[in-house]
């Protein structure tokens, strides 16, 4: 035991069945832990073996019950742990080190980690297809009315193309439309000046498709290549790829909010205010398949199946995207797709041959 008047920490001492406090120290003397006023007078004495201490929560304060009923209450846990460990006590209970390590809460924390990596990989792939098998035609359209309005508003303006250039795009347009499965009443070809999008085609849903000026431009009267690119645009849209990629996101995010427990408007703004549809990428996957598409609808229509490789050959000269693809890319690179639309064609030419 500790020598003559060994300080251990200030405090306050209350005597028994008592509301009154009294500014305090807690020292050891001659074996006895003692509870010492201000004045010197001792308040309370008796062997560390008889103290009753109460265990270390976070910072909450320490109680010392002496055998006379009197507490001594103090905020220095650091100092009765070390009161403690030098009678043979351990430094902390059980309940501070549960406190201080979680782990439940650590357990927690990989449950959610993996039961979001499971549903991710294995039960939203198959509820998505779930939900694209009973959306009502309402849905899309709603989507995509809801987004071309937003974007009409923020983002695109005006045609400025003439009336030519539109007339021979629309007219291709029409034609691989109709050997398109939906046909061609499914549907609508739009001319937009792209803005901050830039040089661009994209399909919304329902069948809406956005052809910008841009595009146009750069293009440099290809025409055929145009409706080439037009027509991957409806294989996205056949395919459904769009509407695949909105579940998808929503699944993500109903998960999120069912964790975070909001869940106000979210489904709303989803479903009417389909403003975030072009930030969704397509996978690799989905490019290849619309590319594929690409090549399968032109040569119903008569028209060069590889049409759509001179628009990544532009692509790669004139906007410098020579990006191969890697185990990290979400999209094929520019280069291999031109690479596999060739093959593809090669491929469709010898089966129609043979046929």
């Amino acid at each position: 035991m500790a020598s003559d008047d060994k300080p251990v920490c200030r405090g306050d001492w209350h005597p028994r069945q008592s509301s009154r406090s009294v500014p305090s120290r807690l020292d050891v003397r001659d074996g006895q832990v003692r509870a010492v006023a201000d004045d010197g007078a001792e308040l309370a004495s008796a062997v560390f073996s008889t103290l009753d201490i109460s265990a270390r929560v976070g910072s909450i304060p320490r109680r010392i019950a002496f055998p006379d009923g009197s507490l001594f209450e103090t905020t220095d846990n650091g100092a009765i742990d070390d009161l403690q460990l030098a009678n043979g006590r351990k430094r902390a209970g059980l309940i501070h080190g549960l406190e201080r390590f979680h782990p439940r809460l650590l357990v927690f924390v990989v449950a959610v980690f993996l039961l979001s990596g499971l549903v991710y990989r294995f039960a939203l792939p198959v509820l998505v297809e779930v939900a694209v098998a009973v959306t009502p035609p309402v849905v899309p359209r709603l989507m995509s009315v809801s987004t071309l309005e937003t974007l009409d508003r923020t983002v695109l303006g005006e045609t400025k193309l003439d009336e030519g250039k539109r007339l021979a795009i629309s007219d291709g347009f029409g034609r691989i439309a109709a050997h398109s499965a939906r046909g061609p009443s499914a549907y609508t070809l739009n001319f937009r000046e792209g803005g901050a999008i830039g040089p661009n085609a994209f399909a919304l849903p329902d069948g809406t498709l956005i052809i910008t000026d841009e595009l146009v431009t750069l293009a440099d009267g290809d025409t055929e290549m145009l409706v080439g690119v037009l027509a991957h645009e409806i294989g996205h849209v056949e395919l459904e790829h769009s509407l695949r990629q909105i579940y998808r996101a929503a699944g993500m995010a109903g998960l999120i909010m069912l964790i975070a427990g909001d869940v106000g408007d979210s489904v709303e703004d989803l479903l009417v205010q389909g403003g975030g549809l072009l930030a969704l990428s397509y996978s690799r996957d989905a490019e290849a398949a619309a590319d594929r598409h690409s090549v399968e609808l032109m040569q119903k229509a008569g028209y060069d199946p590889a049409a759509i490789a001179r628009f990544f050959e532009i692509i790669e000269k004139k906007l410098g995207d020579t990006s191969g693809t890697t185990i990290l890319s979400t999209h094929p690179g520019t280069p291999d797709r031109r690479k596999a639309i060739g093959e593809y064609e090669a491929e469709m030419r010898k089966k129609q041959a043979v046929n």
